[in-house]
């Protein structure tokens, strides 16, 4: 049984048909990359799953239970967070205020409970472990580069247990080496056997740690491929047009 199943799902706004009868799934520990040009339903398809809007036709099933999401708390309840390109963290707190952002551990009783800094400061340095990343817990966010923050981000979805990890765009804008860091970050989620959903433009990161290639065009799905049995040309020509469907 997958993890995910994408059924059949279209999303208009007014007149504007922006997905449409789009069917996929992505089974536990599994890879999958999310590819298309601008327009092509990318964003709108993540934040259906992600609990931002519900889809106006289709049905989204996690562990075979079909969900209804109206907000992203709901689909964080069942295991789904988003790490979007904006990263949404907070450049004046250090690494482990920011995983536990929102979710502080607190010592005490009411009305004198306080926060338990240490214990955060102690589980966030167990994640980026569990992660290798060279991220510290105590090190302010605005001091980190692009792929110690998108470690910071990963961290928090593995605090609440995460199955499914949405990556909007992670390797946009960050140095090569940044790169192969948050590439590397994918590679421990699977070792985890937690999903990764992808979506990048950048067909060497795609090819580098996606099991399968799912292409968007023009709100319709045009291709859902292993990666070992396609190429970057395929790819681009699915993208473009220049292959209609494969």
């Amino acid at each position: 049984m997958a993890l995910l199943d994408v059924r059949s799902i279209s999303k208009s706004f007014g007149a504007i048909r922006a997905l449409s009868d789009v069917s996929f799934s992505v089974d536990a520990g599994e890879v999958v990359g999310l590819m298309g040009d601008n327009g092509a339903g990318k964003s709108t398809m993540v934040k259906l799953i992600a609990g931002n809007f519900p889809p106006t036709e289709g049905a989204i099933v996690v562990d075979g239970k079909t969900c209804h999401f109206h907000r992203p708390v709901e689909a964080r309840a069942e295991g789904i967070e988003v790490v979007y390109q904006e990263l949404a963290l907070a450049d004046n707190l250090t690494a482990a205020e920011n995983v536990f952002l929102g979710r502080e551990i607190k010592k005490g009783f009411w009305p004198f409970r306080i926060l338990d800094k240490q214990s955060m400061i102690e589980r966030a340095g167990e994640l980026f472990a569990e992660l290798k990343s060279e991220t510290r817990p105590r090190d302010l966010v605005k001091k980190m580069s692009g792929g110690q923050r998108q470690a910071v981000a990963i961290a928090r979805a593995r605090l609440s247990n995460a199955k499914l990890v949405l990556m909007d765009e992670p390797t946009a804008a960050i140095s090569v080496r940044q790169v192969a860091e948050v590439l590397e970050l994918i590679r421990r989620l699977k070792s985890r056997g937690v999903s990764v959903m992808l979506i990048s433009h950048r067909m060497p990161d795609v090819f580098s740690v996606c099991d399968r290639i799912i292409v968007l065009r023009r709100g319709s799905k045009v291709a859902d491929k292993e990666t070992a049995t396609t190429s970057p040309e395929q790819i681009t020509g699915l993208i473009t047009g220049a292959i209609r469907e494969a």
